[in-house]
């Protein structure tokens, strides 16, 4: 049985917090889809903020701390990320755009990626399309087309004639990114049919 490895990234700041808890319900939802496909699944949550300080001195000192880097290398290696920030000021938290800063631009290429947003207002929902998917989308990322956004109301509400509820959105977006984990090769298939440029033009100049 192929194992897939799942990683939520919460930026959360508070104990407990909606931020974490998004995630946690996205991800259950992917691993409940992947198990009726008969995957075995590997699931880890990667919590920023208890890694605050260890991002913070990465910036001044040029290194990481070996929980940072166990965090980096955890998130690079999956086979699908998930990925939670709560909103200030309109967008990302900087506490998870600096995480995703210290990854390196290639690590997350073709890597399955579902995002969301957590805020206490339904005004700061396009965060998602304005800032989660450039973001991603400059990483090389695959974004998955659905997102989830959650205000404050939205928990414990079942929705009305226009808009699904929160519970529906994320079964929706959880089985829509393990639908997409579970076509894609896995990463170390990917690794392998990687073939470096330089090593494509040698090859042609011997033939």
């Amino acid at each position: 049985m192929q194992t897939l490895k799942l990683v939520a990234v919460s930026a959360g700041l508070s104990a407990p917090s909606s931020t974490r808890l998004l995630a946690d319900r996205l991800l259950q939802a992917a691993r409940y889809r992947l198990a009726e496909q008969e995957y075995a699944v590997d699931v880890q949550v990667v919590e920023l903020r208890d890694l605050a300080v260890d991002i913070a001195k990465n910036f001044v000192t040029g290194f990481p701390s070996t929980a940072l880097q166990e965090a980096i290398d955890t998130v690079t290696s999956a086979d699908g990320v998930i990925a939670v920030t709560p909103v200030f000021t309109a967008s990302y938290s900087g506490l998870f755009k600096s995480f995703f800063d210290l990854i390196d631009p290639a690590a997350l290429t073709g890597v399955p990626v579902l995002i969301g947003a957590t805020g206490g207002t339904a005004r700061h929902s396009l965060v998602l399309d304005h800032a989660l998917r450039p973001l991603f989308a400059y990483l090389r990322a695959l974004v998955v087309p659905t997102a989830v956004y959650a205000a404050s109301e939205d928990w414990g509400s079942g929705g009305d004639a226009y808009t699904d509820g929160l519970p529906a959105r994320i079964t929706r977006a959880g089985h829509e990114f393990a639908d997409t984990v579970a076509t894609r090769p896995t990463r170390r298939e990917d690794d392998d049919e990687i073939v470096p440029f330089e090593k494509q033009l040698a090859d042609l100049r011997l033939d």
